[in-house]
């Protein structure tokens, strides 16, 4: 059977770096220089990763040593932030992740949110929903829940942040509410972090026989208490069976590097794998939700 022509179209995923802005229009403008590279290669969806808004701490002197009072910092470069994104989105008419935010909310807690920008000049937003052992014992990051869907132009896009990208049952879910494409921004400042954050995208993928795109902030940052060290490479995986790579693996950029990583999405390709593929996991998915263990004695 054949694929139905469908929404084709080019997925930038970027390896994003730490840099040290002296002022805000240093940040609008190296920015805008990626989207505009992005753009010029034919991407419609812009992925930057975790936390790559992190930069902006280093625009407050005073603060940007400072794990809590840059966060308290940063609320002055929220809403620009948050508006460059749309505003690129609207101009050049794609979808773009923004590196997500440390964003406090009006009962004080802080919560790490992506704003995900559409190019009608709208936009939305997903909070992480688990964090990790540094954002709650250290940073206190709030988790904020619920889990979304977006349906674009594009397809139904979902949002699994860096850590929640590593519990299936989220993803499950967002995919049973219609997702054909996880996105997983990221921040790891190790090489297992890196791994495990892409062991459970590619396993996302197979799962839920979907396209999952990882984007990692890249390089050291000295002054940066949050965010000094950051290693890995953006990947766009796939599940390893009918018409996707043996491996799963449809690109993977170079460890650490700054740069765009771009691959072709169809998401008519996830329809079809579920149909059928030589295995069906995401239908077959029920069948494991009501298992009997039982312990033998040896």
């Amino acid at each position: 059977m054949s694929i139905t022509p469908s929404r084709v179209f080019t997925v930038a995923a970027a390896q994003f770096p730490v840099f040290s802005p002296g002022a805000w229009d240093d940040v609008e403008a190296l920015v805008t220089r990626w989207v505009i590279e992005a753009v010029g290669r034919g991407a419609k969806l812009l992925v930057f990763p975790e936390y790559g808004s992190m930069s902006l701490a280093h625009l407050d002197a005073a603060t940007r040593s400072d794990l809590h009072g840059q966060i308290a910092a940063m609320q002055r470069h929220r809403d620009a932030w948050k508006d460059l994104h749309v505003a690129l989105a609207q101009r050049h008419r794609v979808y773009i992740v923004a590196g997500s935010y440390p964003w406090t909310l009006d009962d004080g807690r802080t919560v790490n949110r992506a704003w995900f920008c559409a190019p009608d000049g709208t936009a939305d937003y997903q909070d992480k929903s688990v964090m990790t052992r540094f954002e709650r014992e250290q940073w206190n990051i709030a988790s904020c829940p619920p889990l979304k869907v977006f349906d674009t132009a594009l397809g139904k896009i979902a949002i699994n942040i860096c850590y929640d990208s590593e519990f299936p049952l989220q993803a499950r879910a967002q995919c049973e509410a219609g997702a054909e494409i996880i996105l997983v921004p990221s921040c790891t400042d190790t090489l297992a972090g890196y791994y495990r954050v892409k062991v459970g995208a590619q396993a996302r993928a197979l799962e839920n026989q979907c396209y999952v795109i990882q984007s990692p902030i890249v390089g050291e940052a000295a002054w940066s208490p949050a965010v000094d060290v950051n290693i890995g490479s953006a990947g766009v995986y796939g599940p390893p069976d009918r018409g996707f790579p043996d491996d799963g693996v449809i690109a993977l950029g170079p460890l650490n590097e700054p740069l765009w990583l771009y691959a072709e999405i169809d998401p008519a390709r996830v329809a079809d794998v579920r149909e059928h593929g030589a295995v069906r996991p995401f239908r077959h998915w029920p069948e494991t939700e009501h298992v009997a263990v039982s312990t033998v004695r040896l």
